[in-house]
């Protein structure tokens, strides 16, 4: 069967792979389509994502649905054949985290496509793929794959928007228009915020944060644009750079709060620390998701708007031009692999 296998930066193949065997406790799913995530295009680019390297070949993938093929010993869940998505994570259990329902933050997660540890935990973009059955999650009717490939993106939307705390009536600002602050935009309007202004340097990352729901977009970076307005409620950072994080601070009101979703770099990031203190902003990060899962699948199930933020699907054939189309924010947003089913 074909795989998608990151070997070492701008070293990416389709290769034919084994079929997997569900061992106990397992469901294999024959997947259709993998979404390409942020990490994904790390490992690409960079060998590594932060801290995390490559140090054996690793099939990447993290956002992938598809259906039900079979079970092991000891393990159900939906029928055969019924279409599925698939929850990435499975935490420990028994950490201080999880122990205190915090297993998005687990200290010994297994997330499918990382070298958080070695060896690593190989990921969803393959053919076939053998995962615990409690991560699988059965499609409300009438959800069709396509549009259910967003669970995991729009899951890491909605547990911002979480941490954000109440939205409702208020003017929210989000710094990013990629898929995720895209997400991000589609999560506070469900959520019931009265106003989302956008920012980013690309007019057609703009474009998909407009279809998703955003009230005002502002192109960063041009002092000509009147769109900023002087002062927000709250604030969510998806951009993941410095400029991203000093224009929350700066424009959300006393008191206010400021998550940090997007991913800084390695290493020390400037911000603008005393206005944390002298306008007792609260910053607070933003990690995955975990219950969150069930909530994206129920509002992509509701929501028809969500089709417009796949920009392409490609066949995992042409997996380096996906790859590379999704690493254009210029051209895409979201870019899905198909796998045929």
């Amino acid at each position: 069967m074909r795989g998608c296998v990151i070997h070492a930066a701008d070293d990416l193949r389709v290769e034919e792979l084994p079929e997997p065997v569900a061992g106990p406790g397992q469901a294999v799913v024959a997947v259709r389509y993998g979404g390409v995530c942020g990490s994904d295009l790390h490992y690409w680019r960079h060998g590594g994502v932060g801290d995390f390297l490559l140090r054996e070949p690793m099939v990447l993938g993290h956002e992938v649905v598809g259906t039900v093929v079979g079970y092991g010993a000891g393990a159900g869940g939906p029928a055969p054949g019924t279409p599925v998505a698939v929850h990435p994570a499975t935490p420990c259990g028994a950490c201080p985290e999880c122990l205190d329902g915090r297993a998005h933050v687990c200290r010994d997660t297994r997330y499918l496509g990382s070298a958080a540890r070695t060896p690593h935990v190989q990921g969803g973009f393959a053919a076939r793929i053998a995962v615990p059955a409690g991560q699988l999650r059965a499609l409300p009717a009438g959800l069709g794959l396509r549009r259910a490939a967003l669970a995991e993106p729009l899951s890491v939307a909605l547990h911002a928007v979480r941490r954000a705390g109440p939205v409702e009536g208020r003017h929210v600002l989000v710094t990013g228009a990629g898929p995720i602050g895209s997400l991000v935009v589609a999560a506070l309007r469900a959520a019931g915020a009265a106003a989302v202004t956008v920012t980013d340097l690309l007019p057609r990352a703009l474009e998909f944060a407009a279809a998703a729901g955003a009230t005002a977009l502002v192109r960063a970076g041009d002092p000509a644009d009147p769109g900023l307005p002087a002062e927000v409620d709250t604030a969510i950072e998806a951009s993941g750079s410095a400029a991203g994080l000093d224009t929350c601070l700066r424009l959300v009101r006393r008191s206010g709060v400021v998550v940090q979703l997007g991913m800084l770099p390695p290493g020390m990031s400037p911000f603008a620390g005393n206005l944390v203190v002298s306008r007792e902003i609260e910053l607070r990060g933003s990690l995955r998701f975990d219950a969150e899962f069930d909530e994206a699948i129920g509002l992509l199930a509701r929501e028809e708007s969500f089709d417009a933020l796949v920009s392409a699907v490609l066949p995992v054939e042409q997996a380096t031009e996906a790859f590379a189309l999704a690493a254009d924010r210029s051209r895409s947003c979201k870019v899905l692999l198909d796998f045929g089913g």
